[in-house]
């Protein structure tokens, strides 16, 4: 939590009821949100149905393209409680920049990750078989620590509720994917940790299914 947060919430801040729709996607983009209290349900249409991409909370940004880039919005922001933001445009995130350039630059951090990981989670809920998303993730979660050797075996410490949440699935169905890696010895699965076998094999199949998506 940035330090500086309530000295501008008399200037910058706002409050979402329960359910309040804060944007919707398509829309046009002009703010973006610090969020200083309460969740927030990030929802988007893909393939005609309504899918929640992630859940945020206290510390986490959103709507940050809007600064970035003059493009529509990519998804709905619905609040789950209460929720209480900073809430910027580009005309005041200017005198953020030149007043408090060390706030200016934690935000600009959360931005450069929140653009990958919108970006990257996208990319998995494109693919259509629940096993090959699980792949995928893995894929994702062995690409974001440069120290891996992805040529040998990979310890990844994440769980099951954490992959599930990435692929867009319910837990107990990024489980049964996950089991059935485990059975054909692709993976081997713990409470805290999941090791990949070869990573290059799921690489593989990935960029088949990619190539097809898009042929």
């Amino acid at each position: 939590m940035f330090e500086l947060d309530e000295k501008f919430f008399g200037r910058f801040g706002a409050e979402y009821l329960p359910n309040q729709i804060i944007f919707c996607e398509f829309e046009p983009g002009y703010e973006f949100y610090f969020i200083q209290k309460g969740r927030v349900k990030i929802s988007k249409i893909i393939n005609d149905m309504e899918k929640t991409v992630d859940v945020l909370g206290p510390g986490d940004v959103f709507g940050e393209m809007a600064i970035l880039e003059e493009e529509p919005r990519s998804a709905t922001i619905i609040a789950l409680d209460n929720v209480r933001v900073l809430k910027f445009h580009r005309d005041n995130f200017d005198v953020l920049l030149q007043g408090n350039p060390q706030l200016a630059y934690k935000l600009l951090l959360i931005f450069s990750k929140r653009i990958y990981d919108a970006k990257r989670r996208l990319m998995i809920l494109l693919l259509e078989e629940p096993l090959v998303k699980v792949m995928d993730v893995l894929i994702m979660l062995a690409e974001q620590n440069p120290q891996y050797d992805l040529e040998g075996e990979i310890i990844l410490y994440t769980t099951i509720q954490q992959v599930a949440s990435w692929a867009g699935m319910a837990p107990a169905d990024a489980q049964k994917e996950l089991t059935h890696l485990a059975r054909v010895d692709k993976i081997d699965l713990y409470e805290d940790k999941i090791v990949v076998k070869n990573i290059r094999d799921f690489q593989r199949i990935i960029a088949s299914r990619r190539k097809n998506l898009y042929s």
